[in-house]
């Protein structure tokens, strides 16, 4: 039979394979974080009718004669090319902009994704449209994100009132700073309490602190009685002998105008006492409580959730897959990929570590260019058709020979 017949046959098993990828690749031109894929040819076995000989003295050299057998596929690319990001305004889209996937679980499955399109099942649980749960980063531990909407923060009493800023050298003038700072006691009540640093030896370094709670009825036989005031010294600085921290017992409202005592620790090793401005500020920790009022998620992948005492805290933080080879992953499926032998382990840590950041309110739309796979499918078409008539032709020839007998 002749060689040409199966060349042609070859040639359109190849291009019905090209068909195929394109297809798909148009079918998903809407897939959020779907990546393309590419078909490449390669010629397949040459049958040599003639070896190659070397010059000599009397005759040149000759070159081989072969003739081709046909082609077959080379591969089939997956293109992770970044796409466009599209703003949806949703909380809960989220786009990478860089390199990197999502983690995804299913029991004991692990897959990555590029689509961000993510919801919160009944139990808060942070998971993709099929109910896989996203992965988040804890201590290099990956565990479930979940984000309770009913939580409740709890009131934790201030313990600690930490100074830090510059008190200079000369306090010139009018060098009183005065603050408002809020502290919470064992009950998880909130109270305002004014702060005064005044000089008392600024070139010493010896400053006066005066703390007051207003709402206190004031002895009218002893106005300052609910005034507690602490004198410090900021010693020079000394990283191996960091200064001693300071015991304060504030006195605040209990509730009836009277007072009652709040004992405090205030460290003052971030203290300095350099030349320039004068900015000491007090910061109190402990709050009251709170209720979850809204959540949103940062660059970095943290997932910030607001509360209705006024705190920000870090509830999460996503973790994002990289890979030395991202184009060696498997599809699934669902817009997931799995590990393959040769895309290489996934390096996992938080967005912006060698990886990309998240866009929160967009997803990444399809890198599928539609003028490109129209040009390619009528690449493919032509190609396809010149392949039926070697095979037409092939049978012309066929027919002649059999119409010798004739």
């Amino acid at each position: 039979m002749l060689r040409s017949m199966y060349s042609g046959i070859s040639g359109m098993k190849n291009f019905q394979t090209k068909l195929d990828v394109i297809g798909n690749n148009i079918a998903n031109v809407n897939t959020y974080g779907f990546k393309k894929g590419r078909v490449t040819f390669k010629d397949t076995m040459n049958q040599t009718i003639s070896g190659a000989s070397a010059a000599t003295q009397n005759k040149g050299g000759k070159n081989p004669m072969q003739v081709g057998l046909g082609s077959t596929i080379a591969s089939v690319d997956t293109i992770d090319t970044q796409s466009s990001l599209q703003t949806t305004g949703r909380a809960l889209d989220l786009a990478i902009s860089g390199d990197g996937y999502f983690v995804v679980k299913q029991g004991q499955s692990q897959m990555y994704t590029r689509a961000g399109n993510f919801y919160l099942d009944d139990n808060g649980t942070l998971v993709t449209g099929e109910g896989m749960k996203v992965q988040s980063l804890k201590n290099g531990v990956l565990e479930d994100v979940t984000v309770n909407v009913n939580a409740l923060l709890p009131a934790r009493q201030t313990t600690e009132l930490v100074m830090k800023g510059n008190l200079p050298k000369e306090a010139k003038g009018n060098s009183d700073l005065l603050q408002q700072i809020k502290v919470v006691d064992d009950e998880g009540i909130e109270h305002v309490i004014d702060l005064k640093i005044s000089p008392v030896n600024a070139a010493n370094g010896s400053w006066k602190l005066s703390f007051e709670d207003k709402s206190i009825t004031v002895d009218p036989a002893n106005p300052r009685a609910n005034i507690v005031e602490q004198n410090i010294t900021i010693p020079d600085y000394d990283p191996n002998n960091p200064a001693a921290d300071i015991s304060l017992e504030l006195k605040v409202n209990d509730g009836s105008n009277g007072a009652r005592t709040l004992t405090v620790n205030m460290p003052i090793k971030d203290l300095t006492k350099e030349g320039g401005s004068m900015d000491a500020n007090a910061y109190p920790d402990g709050n009251t409580q709170g209720a979850l009022e809204s959540f949103n998620i940062g660059s970095t992948g943290e997932i910030n959730g607001v509360f209705s005492n006024g705190l920000v805290l870090t509830l999460g933080q996503l973790a994002l897959a990289k890979f030395s080879n991202p184009s060696g992953l498997s599809k699934t499926g669902n817009n997931t990929f799995q590990e393959s032998v040769n895309s290489g382990t996934a390096n996992i840590n938080v967005p912006g570590e060698g990886r990309g950041s998240i866009a929160a309110g967009a997803l990444e739309m399809s890198n599928v260019d539609l003028s490109e796979e129209f040009t390619e499918m009528i690449t493919a078409q032509r190609g396809f058709q010149a392949n039926t008539r070697i095979i037409t032709t092939s049978d012309e020839i066929l027919q002649e020979l059999v119409n010798l007998k004739r």
